[in-house]
């Protein structure tokens, strides 16, 4: 697959939902207007020139050229889906909120029949995802900075990418902490093509806020765009741990692992024992196995589960009230789920023939084992075993042991590339 290095930026987009711009090893398709499986029609060349402006990032121009082509092919929910994208842009150069506001709900409008005609592409997600009434953030609580990002919000969607940037310069300057403007600084940069400078101005805006996806995200796009897919897949990953339950975050790396046609090492543990609660109190825990395996004749890793099961019903009882005195109710946790994991593994590591039956385990089970030797158990469930409720535990673990979640992507999930893997 090619490299695409011209590619649509999102800017204005980060101040909604931080989503990113197609890869720099994007296809071709994955940035332009979807044409739809017909016969070539007597407007492919008003069709190629709104593309070409809509590549560009002038979005401005393209807007009335996509108007007149989905007026003559109103079934056409590609060229819908770039209409939408167009006005949503344009919205942007509204000095009046109230017009930004209207245009911002025409482009959700015309988002949703494109869905209605059978789209349902990344880039017509985020639009649905504008709110309902058209309404906008600001980029900061201070007047002047926002109206400074504004300002050079409506430089970009014209086209205007040094105007743009000056002006992005000229708000950080206003307000140093402002991670917007230096991410911005940084897409424009990339937009040029000159991503050593790109990938400088990506790094401010880590420095602002680390936990923030989206900077690490363009980074590695930068990357790719200079061939440094392994230092790519770093940012990538990065960008994972620091939102991993964002659906952006994940985007870069997405693309990076579809690129290089590899997928992640998840490991699906085939639960032994499942516990639910009872009303009025207590719990009931279901062995998912079979009779020959309660005779000791089938899984030898029947005790474990056994083990895992009664220990995940003392934590909904006395068990989480001790470790979480100030939660009023029970709910699932990383450290509930890690011990009974660990407590699970012990069990099967002292059973008399471990070394002999070890080959015998399931071969996710055989993968649990290898994580918890290196000591990365609490990653392992942030990612594999998470829940609404685990996911609480998330930021406070991370802030403590950022590291261990590197490890467990790099180490375990995220497999590398040949070339990689050989350094």
């Amino acid at each position: 697959m090619g490299r695409v290095t011209t590619r649509v930026l999102w800017l204005f987009l980060a101040l909604f939902l931080s989503i990113c711009r197609p890869p720099a090893f994007a296809q071709a398709s994955d940035t332009q207007p979807i044409k739809p499986d017909e016969k070539p029609q007597k407007d492919d060349r008003e069709r190629q020139q709104a593309i070409d402006l809509y590549q560009q990032g002038n979005f401005v121009e393209a807007m009335p050229l996509f108007e007149k082509l989905v007026a003559d092919h109103p079934t056409d929910a590609g060229l819908r889906e770039s209409w939408a994208f167009c006005v949503m842009a344009n919205a942007r150069t509204f000095p009046d909120p109230e017009l930004r506001k209207k245009a911002r709900v025409r482009a959700r409008n015309i988002a949703l029949e494109a869905k209605r005609l059978g789209d349902n592409s990344q880039i017509l997600q985020v639009i649905l995802e504008l709110p309902e009434d058209g309404s906008e953030s600001n980029f900061s609580d201070r007047r002047e900075v926002d109206d400074t990002m504004k300002a050079a919000e409506a430089d970009f969607v014209r086209g205007d990418f040094d105007k743009a940037r000056e002006g992005y310069e000229r708000a950080l300057l206003l307000d140093p902490k402002t991670y917007d403007a230096a991410l911005f600084i940084g897409d424009v940069y990339f937009k040029q093509h000159v991503f050593g400078s790109a990938g400088e101005w990506f790094a401010q805006a880590i420095k602002i806020d680390p936990n923030r996806e989206t900077a690490y995200r363009y980074w590695g796009d930068s990357l790719a765009a200079l061939g440094r897919d392994d230092e790519a897949r770093a940012k990538y990953m990065e960008a994972v741990v620091a939102d991993p339950y964002n659906r952006n975050s994940s985007v870069g790396l997405s693309n990076w692992l579809q690129h290089h046609k590899l997928a992640l090492h998840t490991v699906q543990l085939k639960d032994g024992a499942t516990v639910t609660p009872k009303e009025g109190g207590g719990t009931n825990i279901t062995m998912n196995i079979s009779a020959a395996s309660l005779l000791g004749k089938g899984d030898p890793a029947t005790p474990a589960w056994i083990v895992y099961g009664g220990n995940r019903s003392l934590w909904h009882g006395d068990k989480f009230k001790k470790e979480f005195p100030n939660e009023p109710t029970y709910r699932r946790t990383l450290k509930e789920e890690s011990d009974c994991l660990e407590m699970m593994i012990n069990v099967l590591k002292e059973e008399k023939d471990y070394k002999k039956t070890l080959k015998d385990l399931d071969p996710s089970l055989q993968a649990l084992i290898k994580i918890q030797e290196a000591g990365l158990l609490e990653p392992y469930v942030l990612f594999d075993r998470v829940d609404a409720d685990i996911a609480k535990d998330y930021v406070p673990y991370r802030d403590a042991h950022r590291e261990n979640i590197r490890r467990y992507l790099d180490e375990f999930l995220v497999p590398k590339t040949p070339e990689g893997a050989a350094r």
